[in-house]
C-alpha cells in the first residue's frame, strides 16, 4: 500500500523510479516471455519490448533500464521512454496518468484532454503566446496519494506539434520528433513550471460548428472520465483497481475537479476564437 506523501516526496519518487540508464533488459518476467511489440506489468515491475527491438525494464528502486537494438534511433528511444514507459512506471507508484496537456494559471494546473488529434498541444502552445506557462504536454500525472489532495505533477516540457499546428499557435519549430511522426518540438512561448500544482480544471476538447464553452455537470462529469487511451490501460494493468475502486476514483475526480467542454471548429478563425474564450475561462478557473 502506498502511504500519503507530500508533493516534494512525490517528486522524489518520480525522479528516482524513472531515472534511465542503458543496459541489458530481460526477455521474460516470472517465466513469461515478452515478445516484440508487447509489455508485461507484474510484481511491481515493468517490462516492454517494442517492435523495433528497444527493451525497457523497471524494478522497484532501480529506475528504468533501456536496451538499444543495433542501428537504434535515439528519437524513438525518447518517445517510448517519455510516453508509455514513463506512464506505466508512474502508475506503479500511485500516479494516475491523464491524456492531457496543461498550462499553469495562478498557481493551479488547467488541463485539456481529448482524443489524439483533438488539439491539446496546439491549444497549450497558443495559450503560451498569451502568457500561460506550459505545465505538461500530452500526458499529465495526478498524484492519488498526496497530503494536499489531487495534485498534478509537472510533466514533459517540449511541445510536439505538426507544421499546421505550429502555424496556428505561432510557435517556432525546433528538432523533429522522430523520423516518422511528422511533428516538431517547440519551445513554450511563456516558459514552463516545474513544481506540482493543484489540478483545478479539466477541459474536454470537441469539434463543432461554433465556439462554445459548456460547464460539465452531474453525471456527465463522471462519464467524461471513461477514457480508452492507452494510459488508462496502463493504469488498469499496473494498479489493478477493482470495479468499486475505479468507480470511487472517478467519483473523486468528478467531485473535486471543475470540468468543462470547449467546442470549436477546426479552422484558423475557430482556433483564434477558441483561444480567446479558453484564456478568459481558465483565468476564472484559476481563481
Amino acid at each position: 500500500m502506498i502511504s500519503l506523501r507530500t508533493s516534494a516526496e512525490a517528486m522524489a519518487v518520480l525522479a528516482r523510479e524513472t531515472a534511465a540508464r542503458h543496459g541489458p533488459v530481460p526477455r521474460d518476467l516470472d517465466g513469461i516471455t515478452v515478445p516484440l511489440g508487447h509489455r508485461l506489468i507484474t510484481g511491481g515491475r515493468y517490462l516492454q519490448w517494442t517492435d523495433s527491438g528497444y527493451g525497457y525494464f523497471h524494478a522497484p528502486g532501480a529506475g528504468i533500464v533501456i536496451e538499444q537494438p543495433e542501428g537504434a534511433d535515439p528519437d524513438e528511444e525518447a518517445l517510448w521512454l517519455n510516453g508509455s514507459v514513463y506512464a506505466g512506471v508512474a502508475c506503479l507508484k500511485g500516479f494516475l496518468p491523464l491524456h492531457a496537456s496543461a498550462v499553469a494559471v495562478d498557481g493551479r494546473a488547467i488541463a485539456f484532454t481529448g482524443p489524439t488529434g483533438a488539439g491539446k498541444s496546439t491549444l497549450a502552445a497558443g495559450l503560451g503566446q498569451l502568457g500561460f506557462p506550459l505545465f505538461c504536454d500530452d500526458s499529465l500525472l495526478v498524484d492519488l496519494h498526496n497530503t494536499e489532495g489531487l495534485i498534478a505533477m509537472p510533466g514533459h516540457k517540449r511541445l510536439k506539434l505538426l507544421p499546421d499546428a505550429l502555424a496556428l499557435a505561432g510557435a517556432v519549430a525546433e528538432a523533429p520528433v522522430g523520423a516518422a511522426t511528422g511533428k516538431f518540438y517547440a519551445r513554450p512561448a511563456a516558459g514552463d513550471l516545474g513544481q506540482p500544482l493543484p489540478l483545478a480544471g479539466l477541459v474536454f476538447l470537441e469539434t463543432g460548428p461554433d465556439v462554445r464553452w459548456h460547464e460539465a455537470r452531474g453525471a456527465e462529469r463522471f462519464v467524461r472520465l471513461e477514457d480508452d487511451h492507452y494510459t488508462q490501460e496502463l493504469f488498469r494493468e499496473a494498479a489493478q483497481p477493482g470495479r468499486a475502486e475505479l468507480f470511487a476514483l472517478r467519483a473523486r475526480l468528478a467531485g473535486q475537479v471543475t470540468m468543462a467542454r470547449l467546442v470549436r471548429p477546426i479552422s484558423a478563425e475557430g482556433f483564434a476564437a477558441s483561444l480567446a474564450l479558453a484564456a478568459q475561462r481558465i483565468r476564472e478557473l484559476g481563481r
